[in-house]
């Protein structure tokens, strides 16, 4: 599961870092709180040409008569995605990378409050998230929509959540983007062990609407 994120990495070190053409409608940087439904910064490849670009977090099916015909699908399972009818075809045609400086979780203390932490690369500024994309048309609106994979949680991840995103490593980018052959499917795994720290942050990140730096900061969990 990953239903939010942040992002602090300014455009121009994202362009460098993916060696990708910057577009000029990017989302405002930094985002401490990036939800479902707002414009993400995401890679693709074409022709050999990397792009860095904004799509709507939450995929949408063809088949979805509004925006809102369905479920929202801002994840997609790594062990089902090759077979679900509003998947197969992107994760095999239209796969995508997603730039995060960490993401959150969330776990319930004994009185069901939820308590969320904040998940973030060991010895890195940034995580790459594996995702696909899909364009939808209806009756004038347009979108061009993604979804982050997600598989299981392995080692100390597993005390969060049972979910986690797919991270992918700056070697294995070519083969999600389709720049190198087959055999992506391989890259859906777990995290290595030790990859990723995690510290409780504060309730104010419950809320969509909170913002600014202080909500990755750590609290005292007591």
């Amino acid at each position: 599961m990953c239903g939010r994120y942040a992002i602090t990495l300014a455009k121009e070190a994202m362009a460098q870092l993916f060696e990708a053409v910057p577009a000029n409608d990017l989302p405002d940087i930094p985002n401490f709180n990036v939800c479902p439904t707002v414009q993400v910064h995401t890679v693709r490849s074409a022709e050999g040409v990397r792009s860095l670009a904004p799509m709507r977090w939450g995929f949408l099916p063809h088949w979805y008569k509004t925006p809102t015909d369905g479920p929202l699908l801002i994840n997609a399972r790594a062990e089902t995605i090759a077979e679900k009818p509003a998947f197969r075809a992107a994760c095999r045609e239209r796969r995508c990378l997603i730039p995060a400086s960490g993401f959150y979780e969330w776990t319930k203390d004994e009185d069901g409050k939820r308590l969320p932490w904040y998940i973030h690369p060991a010895d890195a500024d940034t995580l790459v998230f594996a995702g696909i994309w899909q364009d939808w048309e209806r009756d004038g609106e347009q979108f061009r929509t993604c979804a982050i994979v997600t598989t299981g949680a392995e080692g100390e991840m597993k005390t969060i959540h049972h979910r986690m995103p797919v991270i992918l490593a700056p070697q294995d980018w070519p083969l999600w983007l389709g720049e190198s052959g087959h055999g992506a499917a391989t890259l859906m795994r777990a995290a290595p062990e030790g990859s990723l720290r995690f510290h409780r942050v504060d309730p104010a990140v419950n809320s969509n609407r909170a913002s600014g730096p202080e909500l990755i900061e750590p609290i005292d969990p007591t």
